[in-house]
């Protein structure tokens, strides 16, 4: 049998305006620019929390799933600051705003969510580096998949 892996080349992530609201039409609505130069798009969906209960009578500790957070994306990039996906990222970490942000996967998987873009430092490097920057997206809306 042929394995069903695929690799991340040809993976991109976009950035668009605040949706209406937090479903999947809403989100397919906005118009999205990509944001050119991304090297790594890290991880991103639910993670729960561990909540534990240990009664003294049996002394076992029983697991129950918290609150979940949909993660942090570190987006790592080289830094192009004409590009208008980086410039509109820019602007979305100066603003309170959540984002609207489409993840498309090599084989058109789509993946739709709001965060917030919390930060947006460069990095100069030695003089074999290229000029570089990253970007933390706090997840804050459910991740739509289409």
């Amino acid at each position: 049998m042929a394995s069903l892996a695929m690799t991340s080349a040809g993976s991109s992530i976009s950035i668009g305006l605040p949706a209406a609201s937090d479903t999947l039409a809403a989100f397919q609505a906005v118009s999205y620019t990509v944001i050119s130069e991304i090297t790594d798009l890290s991880q991103f969906g639910k993670v729960y929390n561990q909540v534990t209960h240990n009664p003294l009578s049996t002394r076992q500790t029983i697991k129950r799933k918290g609150s979940y957070d949909n993660g942090t994306i570190s987006l790592q990039m080289a830094y192009a600051p004409s590009d208008a996906g980086q410039t509109m990222l820019t602007t979305a970490v100066n603003s309170d705003d959540s984002y609207s942000y489409r993840v498309m996967l090599q084989d058109g998987t789509t993946f739709y969510f709001s965060a917030q873009a919390m930060s947006r430092p460069i990095e100069v490097g030695g003089v074999d580096s290229i000029t570089s920057s990253t970007c933390d997206l706090e997840v804050d809306s459910e991740i739509h998949q289409a």
